[in-house]
């Protein structure tokens, strides 16, 4: 046990901490003989344990002080349990059809016992790789998205309201600081994490490394993502902290949750679609081709996007005149106006949700942490493939991000 008290749980002390806590053996009918616990954290910082009982069941997820992938020689704050447990309750509350609810919170153990998404969910990275169809997956994210992003910023709060928040999430500054690392920075140098698909890639992550155009652009998103407290965004929306089925979308994971620009989720959620749109060759065969899948892929991004604006825009529509201190109503105070002040606005924020999409397209092909998408392509020239096409889409849409006008346009370039 460390000296504040925290100590990492295994499954046995896990049974007596659920024991000792209301909160979550209610949740288990109090019948808690013949627990059955699974550790399935297979995320590069935390533990999870799924816990299921005869009445009830849950998940404990534990934030340790290092990154779990790495070890102890890279240490990380145990706060982002406090900062992801907020930003469940507070993105909950915006958008309850998906994001778990939030049974309990131990700031000194850094634990979070939340609803557990039962089979047939299933991380959507991984459906993806499978080549499954999620109908509802645009429509969903598109509707968590707008609300969660539109509700925590200024066009709906007043200024008070929002630095105030801000102020609060500040405290994730070393989370964040991970990404500017792992996301910004990494990539562009030579850093003992960074690896690729080598020796096929090796020259591909040299010129990434010698592109001062690319390096340009990155240290641009760099600034933004630092400076930016646009609203309370995820922080970390790829594939793997998403939840299906066929009808149901649960967003998981906001442990790198803070005050930061909206595009950077936008971005990070459209960009891991691009890559799994990439590595579909790699897990095609003779029994299916994967063309009509990744037709569903490009079809998906379009959709998300163009419902994100449609909602976000409404929202903005309907409180244009509510507390909100962005656009104020007696100076915005025509129609025409307000049509010009949204487009502008929406312009705007799809050239950031593309380039920041770009920059983890990136750092997932030449940085510290790939996905799964390509790494369970067993064929290394084969992933080599497709990783350099995804790259190569990636680097042209960071540098030429702001000559689209739709999100159409983009994936016609791949079609």
């Amino acid at each position: 046990m460390e000296a504040d008290g925290f100590r990492t749980l295994d499954e046995k002390s896990l049974v007596e901490y659920i024991k000792a806590t209301p909160a979550l053996s209610s949740k288990l009918g109090n019948q808690l003989d013949g627990l059955q616990i699974k550790e399935v954290g297979d995320g590069n910082l935390n533990f999870v344990y799924i816990v299921v009982g005869s009445t009830g069941s849950l998940v404990i997820k534990q934030a340790i002080p290092y990154i779990r992938c790495i070890g102890e020689t890279w240490p990380m704050t145990k706060e982002r349990a406090y900062f992801e447990a907020r930003a469940l309750k507070e993105h909950g509350h915006l958008c309850p059809d998906h994001v778990p609810e939030v049974y309990h919170f131990d700031r000194t153990m850094s634990l979070i016992g939340m609803r557990y998404l039962e089979p047939p969910h299933i991380i959507l990275r991984k459906g993806l790789i499978a080549g499954v169809e999620y109908p509802l997956l645009a429509e969903n994210m598109s509707d968590y998205m707008a609300k969660t992003l539109f509700f925590t910023s200024l066009l709906y709060l007043s200024t008070t309201e929002h630095k105030r928040a801000v102020s609060e999430y500040c405290g994730n500054v070393e989370i964040c600081r991970l990404t500017e690392q792992v996301v910004f920075s990494d990539p562009y140098k030579v850093s003992q994490y960074n690896h690729c698909t080598s020796p096929y890639l090796d020259h591909d992550a040299e010129a990434v490394r010698n592109d001062n155009d690319l390096k340009l652009e990155v240290a641009e998103l760099k600034a933004m993502f630092c400076e930016r407290a646009q609203a309370l965004i995820h922080g970390d929306l790829h594939t793997g902290s998403v939840m299906v089925t066929s009808d149901s979308t649960q967003v998981i994971d906001p442990e790198f949750a803070f005050y930061g620009p909206m595009g950077f989720d936008i971005g990070a959620f459209l960009g891991n679609l691009f890559l799994s749109f990439f590595s579909q060759d790699g897990h095609a065969d003779q029994g299916n081709d994967r063309r009509a899948y990744k037709k569903w892929i490009l079809t998906t991004i379009e959709e998300t996007w163009n419902l994100f604006e449609k909602k976000f825009t409404t929202l903005w529509n309907e409180h244009k005149d509510g507390p909100g201190e962005a656009y104020l109503p007696d100076i915005y105070n025509n129609p025409k106006l307000q049509l010009l002040v949204q487009k502008k606005y929406m312009e705007n924020l799809l050239y950031d949700s593309l380039g920041f999409g770009a920059a983890k397209m990136i750092r997932r092909i030449v940085g510290v942490a790939h996905v799964e998408d390509f790494e369970s392509i067993q064929d290394a020239g084969k992933r080599a493939d497709c990783e350099r096409k995804a790259l190569n889409f990636a680097k042209m849409l960071m540098k030429e991000r702001r000559g689209f006008k739709t999100i159409n346009e983009v994936v016609a370039t791949i079609q």
